[in-house]
């Protein structure tokens, strides 16, 4: 189908010549300059994750604070002018004259990258912060930024504009206190559309409140006066009971801790009847969301515990083999808990997603091994549990083997044609292509017609797909709807999954903007969740935001996603326009789907990515689970008011 207008970014070609490229072209960026020219380099992105990751250095501090034995609350407050602002009772900034630099020690530490009080042993044992560029790099992406220091009986004060100081650091009064106070305002030319989020922020605080028991939290949100305190003294075994508060735990939650070479090592786990692993690890207060070596080394100690005590107590079958590290992870939940001294700490990135600091592998691996072989000796009946659970999983694996091999042999996907409801794209390379996955024979037509075919593939699914919150592979291969889609995708799935031979770089759910729309969206998100995770975390699933009305008035027409943008269309046509309520994909003529849902110069599509992920398991757990009560819970408590059409 031939269109008019632009052509698909897909297809662009970019010419290239030779610029003459000397010295004069190399540029040196000086101060805090690199941090507005590339801020991605710093906090990683310049989308709502960035944005957060903002309040997070600043919040991160306070809590180094905590850590080091010098405040015991700290107060974070979202203000309506959409600034932050982060108050501790820690020993404030020093605001004396730096030996070396002749300038405040406080407007060193917030306008120069790699200053701070955390590179060598003294003010910080352990920190969260290394690279010191934390408070400078949210300064430099700031358009105002104030900071009130209370030390040694005094108050003190500095302000910045995008990292430049507008005066020196001056006094401005007495305080009875000590702390630091910081607020800054984003700069919405770097973060746009971004705004602060409650839920993340209060996940931020809890996770926090939870490493360093005794340090109470005070947020409050100004826009909706909203308010929450927190404050634990069970450190991270209630986290971990926290994280399984809806789930039908086998064990009570284990702890094991130890310090070996100045690292100290905190791990809680705790079995439950569910099939999904959560774990997540910290260093020093910090979420590493990627894991790193402490990860590897818990990992490598439980499957190495487990199988030690299955096979002293001779508890496997004939035949079986060992435990795999799959087997022993079915079902559970942990927090890993890493105390490293500050100047030896190794992150992959200034955003301290990845820990590298190789000794940590074995020293985790050491304390979790000893610990999980006292604990299965001292509780017999948790013991068994555990490695009942796991020769279950491994049974139901090996089980699923076989049926999906069975499977496999009948040609369902490896080696299987393409399925004939399938419209491939003309293109061959994953980057440029991408499926859209349609609700029903009808919407798959209109979407068929109106598509792009040299770069988008249509598969339409029949009715709602299986849930595969608890199903095994072998269920989830036999099912017709869900092969389709595992045979277009050319990935595999469970022991055979290859990422590497993903068909299409963007794999798009589309379905109506109504109650059983949801349901499928809802249904394929588990299963790409649970089953096709890496999909997500490479950032290869999207959800199309289809438009609600088509609003006409005279020759003129605009399309409206949210109720309020149709009542703005109505206002600006005082009434008199013609509203149609579009009930599902399959009312919109090809034309209308390509401009408003399929058109990548004009569409809106919502990447999914897992970026917390133990709140998304325990979502999937109460949405797609067996236990009704607390799915009738959260439906209750996040449930909203609609108009339905009857």
């Amino acid at each position: 189908m031939t269109r008019g207008g632009k052509v698909s970014k897909y297809f662009k070609a970019m010419a290239t010549q030779d610029s003459g490229y000397t010295a004069a072209q190399i540029q040196v960026l000086e101060g805090l300059e690199p941090v507005r020219k590339r801020p991605g380099m710093f906090i990683g992105s310049t989308d709502m994750r960035g944005f957060h990751e903002m309040l997070r250095e600043i919040v991160d501090n306070s809590v180094d604070e905590a850590l080091a034995g010098r405040a015991k609350e700290i107060w974070i407050t979202l203000q309506k002018d959409g600034s932050a602002k982060i108050r501790d009772n820690g020993a404030g900034i020093p605001v004396d004259i730096h030996p070396k630099y002749k300038v405040a020690a406080l407007e060193l530490t917030m306008t120069k990258l790699h200053a701070g009080g955390k590179f060598e042993k003294g003010a910080y044992k352990i920190s969260g912060g290394l690279h010191g560029v934390g408070a400078s790099v949210v300064n430099a992406l700031s358009t105002l930024m104030r900071v009130e220091v209370h030390r040694n009986g005094k108050a003190y004060m500095q302000e910045y504009k995008k990292g430049d100081p507008v005066a020196p650091v001056k006094e401005v009064g007495k305080a009875v206190d000590t702390g630091t106070i910081t607020t800054f305002y984003p700069d919405r030319t770097v973060f746009k559309e971004c705004d602060w989020d409650w839920e993340r922020i209060v996940k931020l605080v809890r996770d926090r409140a939870y490493l360093v028991p005794k340090l109470y939290f005070h947020l409050k949100d100004e826009r909706d006066e909203k308010e929450m305190d927190f404050y634990f003294e069970g450190g991270i075994k209630a986290l971990v009971a926290h994280m399984n508060r809806n789930k039908t735990n086998l064990t009570d939650v284990m702890y094991f801790s130890g310090e070996i070479e100045e690292r100290g090592v905190e791990v809680a786990i705790c079995y439950h009847d569910g099939v999904s692993e959560t774990v997540e690890t910290f260093v020093n207060a910090i979420n590493t969301t990627d894991g790193g070596t402490h990860l590897t080394g818990f990992r490598i100690a439980l499957t190495r515990a487990i199988n030690d005590y299955t096979k002293a107590n001779e508890m496997t079958k004939n035949g079986e083999n060992g435990l795999t590290g799959d087997d022993t992870r079915e079902g559970l939940t942990a927090v890993i808990f890493v105390k490293i001294p500050t100047d030896e700490i190794q992150f992959e990135s200034q955003t301290k997603a990845k820990l590298n600091n190789p000794e940590v592998q074995g020293i985790v691996a050491q304390v979790v091994k000893e610990g999980m072989d006292q604990f299965f000796e001292e509780h017999p009946a948790d013991a068994r549990r555990v490695i009942e659970k796991a020769l279950l999983a491994s049974r139901a694996r090996m089980a699923a083997r076989a049926a999906r091999d069975a499977v496999l042999r009948k040609g369902a996907l490896e080696g299987a044609a393409l399925p004939g409801k399938l419209a491939d794209c003309q293109t061959r390379n994953a980057e440029d292509s991408e499926l859209f996955i349609v609700e029903g024979d009808s919407a798959g037509g209109s979407a068929k017609m109106g598509r792009d075919r040299r770069f988008q593939a249509i598969l339409p699914l029949r009715g709602k797909v299986l849930n595969t919150e608890r199903v095994q592979l072998d269920k989830i291969v036999k099912f017709e709807e869900l092969k389709y889609l595992l045979v277009a995708l050319g990935t595999g799935i469970g022991e055979t999954f290859d990422l590497s031979k993903l068909r299409y770089h963007r794999t798009i759910i589309m379905t109506d903007a109504d109650v059983d729309g949801k349901h499928i969206e809802t249904l394929l998100l588990t299963f790409f969740y649970r089953h096709l995770p890496e999909m997500i975390k490479s950032g290869y699933l999207y959800v199309a935001l289809p438009p609600l009305y088509k609003v006409s008035f005279g020759k003129e027409s605009a399309y409206a996603f949210t109720d309020s943008e149709k009542d703005g269309l109505l206002k600006k046509w005082q009434g008199r326009a013609i509203v149609q309520r579009y009930k599902g994909l399959g009312e919109m003529n090809p034309d209308q789907l390509w401009e408003t849902t399929m058109n990548p110069e004009n569409r809106v599509l919502k990447q999914i990515n897992i970026e917390d992920a133990s709140n998304a398991d325990q979502v999937f757990n109460t949405l797609m689970g067996k236990d009704v009560p607390p799915r009738k819970r959260f439906i209750q408590t996040h449930a909203t008011a609609a108009e339905l059409d009857v």
